[in-house]
């Protein structure tokens, strides 16, 4: 399938997308969450510090009386100054997100939007990574796609193989907490990926500015699947 028709596509199985976390869109308050360098809520002084980074979320979604935060799509965001893995002292460093974040409660439990596989999965255990980590890989006759769930539970890695088949809207794994998600506040990062070039258990979920044309390419607006960025409030 030719790059610029997935989006396309991507609508005509819209209908067929089960919620990848549980919410009613009736019922439950989504707001924005927004970690881009304009934002002055979250500043150096709160990331740094892992467990009063995760305290300030907490405070925020209950202050915003939010189920869930949500956003980061193409998002350049200063937080990953925190850390090695996006190079923090090269001369350009990764700052811009290409996927989305789902801020929540570590325990929440995540579904498979899609029927799919299990591609592959890893513990990317740095500081700032994505720690335990599934990739799905979702075949249609006319498209084979992947998605990726960053930032959850070390035990949702335990006893799946790659090739294990995930049934839409079935549950598969959670948040996880600082000790297995990388050290962020609790979140799922969820991207959708067309082409893994080759990698396994891994995916950037963050380029350099240089590179945006072919990542956001290669890793498509994840609302496309979510559906949730619409019903989403912006925080006072």
């Amino acid at each position: 399938m030719p790059a610029t028709n997935f989006e396309e596509w991507m609508e005509t199985i819209t209908y067929q997308c089960k919620h990848v976390v549980s919410w009613n869109d009736r019922t439950d308050r989504l707001v924005r969450m927004d970690f881009s360098k304009e934002n002055n809520r979250w500043n150096d002084e709160v990331t740094r510090d892992e467990h009063l980074f995760k305290e300030k979320v907490e405070h925020f979604l209950l202050q915003e009386q939010a189920i869930y935060g949500i956003g980061g799509y193409n998002e350049l965001r200063t937080i990953y100054a925190v850390s090695e893995v996006f190079g923090k002292h090269a001369e350009e460093p990764r700052r811009l997100h290409i996927g989305m974040d789902i801020w929540g409660r570590a325990g929440t439990t995540v579904f498979a939007p899609l029927k799919g596989s299990i591609h592959s999965f890893a513990f990317n255990n740095r500081y700032g990574d994505y720690g335990a980590t599934i990739i799905l890989k979702h075949v249609f006759t006319s498209c084979t796609f992947y998605t990726l769930y960053g930032h959850l539970c070390l035990n949702d890695l335990a006893g799946i193989q790659e090739g294990d088949v995930i049934e839409a809207g079935q549950a598969f794994a959670h948040f996880g907490d600082l000790c297995e998600n990388g050290h962020w506040p609790p979140h799922l990062h969820f991207q959708i990926i067309k082409d893994m070039q080759g990698m396994k258990g891994d995916y950037p979920g963050v380029c350099k500015q240089s590179e945006a044309a072919f990542y956001l390419k290669n890793c498509p607006n994840p609302d496309l699947i979510l559906q949730m960025m619409p019903f989403a409030i912006i925080a006072k």
